[in-house]
């Protein structure tokens, strides 16, 4: 591989992610988990991910053909865990020791991973790892994706950071809630779409509007019932 290849490969991969959906995610992770425990885990997941891509190239790519509908019902109920959870308040701010820092980080990772199967960027590494083929040159160029792809990232999650200081937090908690639920029935819509459901994809997508809606309330008011108690 050239090193003006190497280049390509990296730019590539940052222009893709420039404005993508994970980018926005961990602009909303920032108000739930420290910055630390959102690189770790975004810098593993895109590792393994970029790993597994640029290896697999078209075999994956075919699988993903015909099961993308699954990773994107996960990558739903993800989305609509982490879009609830932003209700609460985040005590991570608080020191819980290591199990704490560990979990945000496997938590990030595992959100990163699912979100981003199937995405463009993902399959732009299968295309390079089939264009490449099995020989030396697949480590650079699962490289040269993972650093672009981390790059774009960075730049992103350290603006949230930096707008952290000047914005309350109640805002980042309802920007996480507003994205990830967002994200959610998107995923959802796909996966009814990808499902032919036909006639049913609107009273689904109601049913589970209003469950959502419900439980959304749910946590609310206990929110609120508990910090009545504790006054």
């Amino acid at each position: 591989m050239t090193f003006a290849y190497f280049l390509t490969v990296l730019f590539a991969f940052f222009v893709a992610e420039m404005g993508d959906k994970t980018q926005l995610m961990l602009f909303a992770l920032s108000s739930k988990y420290k910055i630390r425990s959102i690189v770790i885990g975004t810098l593993v997941a895109i590792l393994v991910l970029n790993a597994l891509s640029v290896c697999a190239g078209g075999l994956l790519n075919a699988f993903l053909s015909a099961h993308l509908w699954i990773v994107k019902l996960i990558a739903c109920a993800a989305f609509f865990y982490f879009s609830l959870t932003s209700l609460i308040k985040s005590d991570e701010s608080q020191e819980g020791g290591e199990s704490k820092i560990s979990f945000a980080s496997l938590a990030v990772f595992c959100i990163f991973f699912i979100a981003e199967l199937g995405d463009k960027t993902q399959l732009s590494a299968i295309t390079f790892g089939a264009t490449t083929g099995l020989n030396s040159g697949l480590f650079f160029v699962w490289l040269a994706a993972s650093i672009g792809f981390f790059a774009a990232d960075i730049i992103g999650l350290v603006l949230a950071f930096i707008l952290h200081g000047k914005t309350p937090d109640r805002f980042f908690n309802l920007l996480a809630f507003g994205v990830f639920a967002v994200f959610g029935f998107v995923n959802l819509y796909e996966v009814l779409l990808s499902l032919n459901v036909g006639f049913y994809l609107i009273p689904i997508l109601a049913a589970v509007a209003v469950v959502f809606v419900i439980i959304c309330a749910i946590i609310l008011l206990g929110a609120k019932y508990v910090s009545h108690i504790n006054k």
